[in-house]
């Protein structure tokens, strides 16, 4: 393969022939461009994502390192750890033989529901784009291609591909494009994703409007720009638009026959098809500066003791500390302690859909709290909180090894004489065969697998069995059919939306007896519910397993053991299964009986830790009463050893908000106006997205914006601000007053005098942040620059341009949104727009 320096772009795209040009500007398959041999154009790797590298495969794939969820990346409002974020995803990529990260993600959560909130950064754009910056900086600064997405406005799931976003040409300059144009600007990816949806009327994937003349023309970056993934829906028009490469392949749009025919009859200008080619180009010739050669092996050479410590950092730097009356925490580790609830025993380690990973290892909260005294504490499950079943592989053996003996076949289990194609032996429960390959499968991809293992119960009583699948399945365990999602199928959620409900079936098992379960199924052209032109490929299936429990009595349970131990800690919140791709949450509370679990164990011991993890938000009904409660997001592999380190003091806790967390749904800015209804959702609160809408109506939150408590004492003192005509000087002095090292963040706001008397304004919004590291008596000043006309502006509609208005301004900082505690003012002496 030529190097870099020998690949001359222009050169190679006038020796391409048209059929060339044309297979260069769509995927070949799920992960991969096309090559040209004799050009030395390799075929690059694409892969997923926001918060770690899956690599090629969504079946059996190799294992990985996984980065906390990206709103609790943002939570650490630390640029600094999160360019090398960005350096730890791009040593994964060369570890993966990929060529560019499909991320991170940065849309705007404009209420809490999205299903896909959790992987993007913050309700603040100014907070968003400078997050992705951090990141695509450290990403690009070896070589690999970031790929920020989803341009533009792709905020919900609900009919995603057909959602039509209304939105204000305000709205979508201040806040929906912003965090784009500064990650451009300063992150310099180079490709960029577009959304599935539309945006006022326009599939952004050929709005020219939004492609050509925003991005290209207007922002000046020059990058390679792909189609989300099916999110491609015309061929000219996304040609003509701006679309580079339509992914994933084989092509539904970019085939020589159509294309071809357009060149030829000049339907299509040769020159909008060259602009396409060029860019993909020039794409390749950034990957060749890489040395990764193309369909290279993966690995897990990166699972290293340097790349834990470097997770577990950056996990407990994401966490949150919301309440600590009375100095409860850090525990002591000589008190006796009770872990309780839901997610203590689980690794609730990152969020579902394009983010999740296969991980590397993971860590739960009860296992490394445990690991941190020196007896085992009390335990209740408290209740459940899943959607699903937990999975069975994790808990059933095949032979010596964890998980189920997975065989493959031409025929179904009814007939005797069957083609074994393959086998796997897998821990794994949730098998997601959209890019199972096999040669000896038929074009069809009719398969069936045959999954089978050894349970042998802890307890006896009554056990719960669950299956959801694309396909079709039954369970069996000794022979006898528990589960049946064969015979009748239920549409559900699972599996990207295309998938069923998990039907259940319980069976009475005895403690230490052995029994056989079997799994036979069948792949995707067996689904009674397949619909025409849907994305099936080889179906999937899930497999989960749970002993049935009385939910009041294991409340009961709780009860007791807070009272006989000192301190609590009390592990509540959600999961990949309830925050996810392809679909949204549809209320803001706590999953099953975790608030009556929280309620009754506070009343039995006041001194309860809540650690509460979600990607977004939740209600907390029981805040009032409650005395300590962290936040924790999804942490990654190091989820757990983070949370553990923060209880204890190891790690002081030094994350911010990243989202407001309001009081109850009903607050919050998008409650009336957040689905899709007949094709279109209308982004109803305008710019008053976040603390924005909550300052403006004068409503109480349960947190503000940027909030976020340590275990020593800060103060922010002797604000200076100077302004010139373009630039905006502000200082201040930062001290570490309490007793142990910890960070702050300096949060700078703007705001203005002149009211609303033009135009309708935020109370303030942030411009400026840093965060600094003090020891015990350290003080050190911080100094900001800010451009005047990115911290005023505001986008005039009628101009169709930015404004900035004269008059007097104020520079509000503070620890908060909510917690300004120094203000100084400057005034701009002109006006004019840009």
């Amino acid at each position: 393969m030529t190097s870099s320096k020998d690949f001359d772009v222009e050169s190679v795209l006038s020796q391409l022939t048209l059929d060339e040009k044309i297979s260069l500007i769509a995927g070949i398959d799920f992960w991969h461009t096309a090559a040209v041999p004799r050009l030395d154009i390799p075929s690059l790797r694409f892969s997923d994502g926001p918060n770690g590298l899956r690599g090629t495969r969504f079946f059996n794939s190799v294992p990985a390192a996984c980065l906390p969820c990206g709103t609790g990346l943002a939570a650490t409002w630390d640029k600094d750890i999160l360019y090398q974020a960005g350096e730890l995803m791009a040593t994964e990529a060369y570890s993966k033989g990929v060529h560019v990260i499909l991320g991170p993600t940065m849309n705007i959560q404009r209420g809490p529901l999205g299903g896909r909130g959790f992987e993007s950064f913050s309700e603040d754009s100014y907070l968003a784009g400078k997050a992705a910056a951090s990141i695509i900086k450290g990403i690009e600064s070896k070589g690999i291609a970031s790929t920020p997405k989803h341009f533009v406005c792709n905020d919900l799931e609900h009919e995603r591909e057909s959602s039509n976003t209304v939105v204000t040409p305000r709205a979508l300059n201040e806040i929906y494009l912003e965090p784009f144009r500064i990650a451009m600007e300063e992150g310099k990816p180079t490709c960029l994703m577009t959304a599935y949806n539309k945006v006022n009327g326009v599939h952004v994937s050929q709005d020219g409007t939004l492609l050509n003349d925003k991005v290209r023309d207007e922002w000046g970056w020059n990058g390679c720009i792909m189609s989300d993934w099916y999110g491609t829906y015309t061929s000219k028009e996304a040609i003509e638009g701006g679309l580079d490469i339509e992914m994933p392949g084989p092509t539904a749009f970019r085939n020589y026959r159509e294309i071809g025919h357009m060149i030829r009859t000049r339907e299509l200008h040769i020159n909008d098809l060259n602009d396409r080619v060029r860019n993909v180009l020039n794409l390749v010739k950034h990957a060749k500066k890489t040395g990764i050669p193309e369909n290279g092996e993966e690995s897990t050479k990166n699972n290293t003791k340097e790349t834990s410590e470097f997770l577990r950092k950056l996990a407990s730097d994401t966490v949150v500390l919301l309440k600590n009356k009375n100095e409860l925490l850090p525990l002591k580790k000589s008190e006796k302690i009770a872990v309780i609830g839901p997610n203590a025993k689980v690794a609730s380690y990152c969020g579902g859909g394009s983010a999740a990973l296969n991980a590397y290892y993971t860590t739960t909260p009860f296992d490394s709290i445990s690991k941190k005294l020196d007896y085992r504490p009390d335990y209740s499950v408290g209740c459940y909180s899943h959607k699903y079943l937990p999975g069975a592989g994790e808990q059933v053996k095949n032979g010596d090894s964890t998980g189920f003996d997975m065989k493959f076949y031409l025929e179904p289990p009814t007939e005797s004489k069957r083609t074994l194609i393959d086998q796997y032996s897998i821990s794994l429960s949730s098998h997601h065969l959209v890019d199972y390959y096999n040669d000896k499968l038929p074009k069809d991809r009719l398969f069936y697998i045959d999954f089978e293992a050894y349970f042998t119960p802890e307890e006896s009583g009554e056990y719960e069995f669950g299956l959801a699948v694309v396909g079709t399945a039954q369970l069996f365990v000794n022979d006898k059919l528990v589960v049946d999602n064969k015979s009748k199928q239920t549409k559900g959620t699972s599996f990207f939306n295309c998938g069923t409900i998990e039907e259940r079936g319980t069976i009475d098992l005895k403690q230490g007896k052995k029994y056989k379960v079997r799994v036979e199924f069948g792949s995707a052209p067996t689904y009674t519910l397949y619909e025409k032109g849907g994305e099936y490929f080889g179906g999937g299936i899930r497999i989960g397993l749970a002993k049935v429990i009385n939910e009041e009595e294991e409340i009961k349970k709780s009860v007791e053991l807070a009272k006989s131990n000192d301190k609590v800690i009390l592990c509540i919140g959600l999961n990949g299964d309830f925050e996810s791709e392809s679909f949204d949450r549809s209320h803001m509370k706590l999953e099953g009986l975790q608030d009556k679990l929280v309620e009754e164990v506070l009343k039995a011991n006041p001194n309860t830790i809540i650690v509460n993890q979600s990607g977004t938000p939740v209600e907390f009904p029981w805040l009032n009463e409650a005395n300590g409660l962290i936040h924790a997001w999804y942490g990654g592999n190091e989820g757990g050893n983070a949370i553990a380190d923060v209880i204890f003091g190891d790690a002081n806790p030094n994350g911010k908000l990243s989202l407001t967390f309001p009081k109850k749904l009903q607050d919050t800015p998008t409650y009336l106006n957040f689905r899709t209804e007949k094709g279109r959702v209308l982004y109803g609160e305008d710019i008053f997205v976040g603390y924005k809408y909550y300052e403006k109506m004068e409503r109480d939150v349960a947190f503000p914006f940027g909030f976020g408590l340590s275990y020593t004492k800060f103060e922010i003192k002797n604000l200076k601000v100077t302004s010139s005509e373009s630039e905006l000087s502000v200082s201040v002095n930062v001290e570490n007053v309490g007793k142990v090292d910890g960070a702050e963040v300096v949060q700078v706001y703007i705001s203005n005098d002149n009211g609303d008397e033009n135009v309708i304004r935020p109370i303030k919004e942030l411009k400026g942040f840093e965060k600094v590291y003090l020891k015990s008596g350290e003080k050190k000043t911080i100094d900001l620059k800010l451009r005047v006309k990115d911290s005023v502006a505001f986008f005039d509609e009628y101009e169709n341009k930015w404004s900035v208005e004269a008059g007097e301004y104020h520079v509000l900082v503070g620890d908060s949104s909510d917690n300004i505690t120094l203000k100084e003012s400057f005034n701009v002496e002109k006006s004019y727009l840009w």
